[in-house]
């Protein structure tokens, strides 16, 4: 990541209906968790989905992945997982994520993931609208509240 990138933090308690029968994240489960932290990044910068389809006419979707398991996440663990943007093009935008263990911020999963920005109706790669670009740059994106995680508790009613 890099040492300038401002980081965004979404908090994720691991679930039941995350982990296998040994009880570890199943390593599929740890998409939704990035793709969510994502959506939050988004949201906090004044974009939802269902707007950017319906007013500008977008959406965004994963092109390519890379992930890197680095040690297993388990049953009622809290998790943070990080958003970075690493560069931004005409039409995409790619990510260094993480999912960091709440309690010691060693990391469980590093992700580089492509978002390609397509048009909502043709279903093709498009600009990405400006006024998103000048948010991406200007805003700093600020970190949700991850201290509650240490004491079990979840913010935003997760």
């Amino acid at each position: 990541m890099s040492p300038q990138a401002p980081v965004f933090e979404w908090p994720v308690r691991v679930y039941y209906e995350d982990t296998d029968a040994g009880g570890v994240v199943y390593h599929a489960r740890y998409l939704h968790f990035l793709e969510r932290a994502r959506t939050e990044w988004l949201r906090t910068l004044g974009f939802e989905q269902e707007r950017l389809r319906s007013e500008q006419g977008i959406l965004f979707a994963v092109r390519k992945m890379s992930l890197d398991f680095l040690r297993p996440a388990c049953l009622d663990q809290g998790l943070r997982v990080t958003v970075a943007v690493a560069s931004r093009r005409r039409a995409c935008l790619d990510f260094d994520q993480q999912v960091l263990d709440a309690a010691d911020g060693q990391p469980c999963c590093r992700a580089q993931v492509n978002v390609a920005c397509i048009d909502a109706r043709g279903m093709r790669p498009t600009r990405i609208p400006e006024v998103l670009l000048s948010a991406f740059a200007a805003a700093p994106t600020p970190s949700a509240p991850t201290d509650a995680l240490a004491n079990g508790d979840m913010p935003y009613g997760l």
